[in-house]
């Protein structure tokens, strides 16, 4: 009787198991079932231009990389290139990221300029990898199209600069069937944003940023909460603790919105001692990390994707359901 009952909990436990498994179609769509949950305890991870420390930033192994992490959206920058084609670059020239004064020498009039080299021309180039002296030969700045072919159902993703070039990502996201899986953020009044998703019948997510203590940013997140618009989430920015950010994540928490911080940096979370470094160097990232989440912080924009990750597991905020 006692392996019968045994066998029989084992047997729901993998009915169970199957339903959940089966819950969503895959990973980037259970990701984003996270995004549009505001009571959710899980903590969303973003990656800042995928696994710079490893791989050049924005290049498709740095996605990968962040992939197997299990980091839930990775961060890219777009720009477009002189033929019309959008691919991954954080500057509006490849000097910093690729070998443009090598494969170029000698023509000293050539542009760096995304905007004035063609696609044929940026895939001549090879990417550096940060800090160091030289490039990788065999890899070449992705496509946007290349990228979101990689992420496809692996991980959601946020294109930066997106809103910049709205109607060309939308294409693409639309093509490879991904839309819902991908964030664009900004700063436009909600008149603005509401425009420009009435010209589509199916559009990106979208997320305001929010400068709290920026005359601009502050305007911008009042008018959401005075004319009751409720986004999905707010990335909420601010540069020195004055109880600011405090009382903002309270106001968003209980109008059913979620909070976004970036803890790439220390002008984005307050200051010096908020931020990925200051976590690294802490005995326990807890000391950093931990006064986000007490705030109701459930989407972190991180440069340091392995510790975050580890430390949310150890507290079972990052296990997807």
């Amino acid at each position: 009787m006692r392996n019968l009952l045994l066998f029989a909990a084992g047997l729901l436990c993998l009915v169970s198991c199957g339903r959940n498994a089966s819950r969503y179609a895959n990973r980037a769509e259970a990701i984003a079932a996270q995004i549009h949950n505001p009571s959710s305890e899980y903590v969303l991870v973003a990656c800042h231009r995928g696994d710079w420390r490893n791989w050049p930033e924005n290049s498709i192994p740095a996605i990968e990389s962040v992939i197997e992490m299990g980091a839930d959206i990775v961060e890219i920058d777009v720009h477009m290139t002189a033929d019309s084609v959008l691919v991954l670059c954080h500057d509006s020239d490849v000097l910093r990221t690729t070998n443009f004064n090598i494969v170029f020498k000698g023509q000293p009039d050539k542009s760096p300029k995304v905007s004035d080299l063609t696609l044929a021309e940026i895939k001549q180039l090879s990417l550096y990898r940060m800090h160091r002296a030289t490039p990788i030969d065999t890899l070449r700045m992705p496509t946007l199209k290349e990228a979101l072919q990689c992420t496809k159902d692996r991980i959601c993703v946020n294109i930066d600069k997106g809103w910049n070039y709205y109607e060309q990502c939308l294409a693409i996201t639309e093509e490879l069937g991904v839309t819902d899986q991908v964030l664009i953020k900004g700063k436009k009044s909600i008149e603005t944003v509401a425009a420009k998703e009435a010209l589509h019948p199916h559009n990106m997510l979208y997320m305001p940023i929010v400068d709290i203590q920026k005359e601009k940013g502050a305007k911008l997140f009042n008018s959401y909460l005075d004319k009751g618009v409720v986004p999905l989430a707010y990335e909420v920015c601010w540069q020195k603790e004055d109880g600011a950010f405090e009382q903002a994540c309270e106001k968003i928490r209980k109008q059913g919105s979620k909070v976004w911080v970036n803890t790439i940096w220390p002008s984005l979370c307050g200051g010096n001692g908020g931020d990925d470094d200051a976590a690294y160097i802490a005995k326990d990232p807890g000391d950093v990390y931990g006064r986000y989440l007490d705030n109701g912080v459930s989407m972190i924009q991180t440069d340091r994707p392995e510790l975050l990750i580890g430390w949310l597991s150890k507290k079972g905020r990052h296990t997807l359901k």
